[in-house]
């Protein structure tokens, strides 16, 4: 018996070009299966597929699956930004189990006025101190003139923001593994962060699937295909999961 039964003729159809992929996820997703999926490291993956995914399309595609049990899904609130309120109650609105928090947003300083042309105060903030290293002189005072430029402009600091799920991830896995028969875990991240929790997974006789796109997965997570890690690439369900927009030529019928 099949596990995937289409919840829309959409999805369907598109199963009737080609099912091949179905059939691969179907040998894939064992047994119980719940997803987490971390937002904030799968939304910048739209800059490099080009294309990005919708919620809706993507819940109805997962509901498909008849043994995916839980899917959670974690994002930042801007708190007071509209379309960011709306969104998350979107999500809860379909169905996802939803952790959020607000996003922290942090004004770094990027005043070159009182700062040595050969300093390197204001590029540390941006560039880690191992490659800072490695730049010459003459490096480090092209970045301060930048900097400088961006002052005379009016620019004295930028807007960082940063909403990092990594300990709920980590924590709702754990109490999945010691409350909830689960066979298979599927992790929607390519954050090396998550390589101690999968490992022990792995470890524990757990199928462990990481759902992510080519060259967006640390080593550290790569490396844990010797142990039975397998990397699936959300390029093969572009076309369940995209913007209706963006789907491929001649994929609608």
């Amino acid at each position: 018996m099949r596990m995937f039964k289409p919840k829309t003729e959409r999805i369907q159809h598109l199963v009737n070009k080609d099912g091949e992929t179905i059939s691969q996820l179907e040998q894939l997703l064992k047994g119980s299966v719940h997803m987490y999926i971390d937002f904030a490291n799968v939304r910048p993956w739209a800059t490099k597929l080009g294309w990005h995914i919708d919620a809706k399309r993507l819940k109805q595609f997962l509901d498909s699956f008849d043994n995916i049990k839980s899917i959670k899904f974690y994002v930042g609130t801007l708190v007071g930004d509209e379309e960011s309120e709306r969104f998350v109650r979107g999500l809860k609105e379909l169905g996802y189990h939803v952790t959020t928090k607000p996003v922290k947003i942090m004004e770094i300083s990027i005043d070159a006025t009182s700062v040595d042309p050969q300093s390197t105060a204001l590029a540390k903030q941006f560039i880690r101190a191992s490659l800072i290293r490695h730049f010459d002189v003459a490096t480090i005072e092209h970045l301060n003139h930048k900097f400088a430029e961006m002052n005379a402009k009016g620019v004295f600091s930028i807007e960082d923001r940063k909403c990092n799920f990594d300990v709920e991830i980590g924590r709702d896995m754990l109490i999945d593994y010691e409350r909830n028969h689960i066979d298979t875990y599927v992790l929607w991240s390519g954050d090396s962060d998550f390589a101690d929790p999968i490992k022990q997974l792995i470890q524990d006789g757990k199928n462990v699937r990481l759902f992510a796109t080519a060259r967006r997965v640390s080593t550290e997570l790569s490396n844990l295909r010797s142990l039975g890690l397998f990397i699936f690439d959300i390029q093969k369900i572009k076309d369940f999961i995209c913007w209706t927009k963006e789907i491929g030529p001649g994929r609608l019928g």
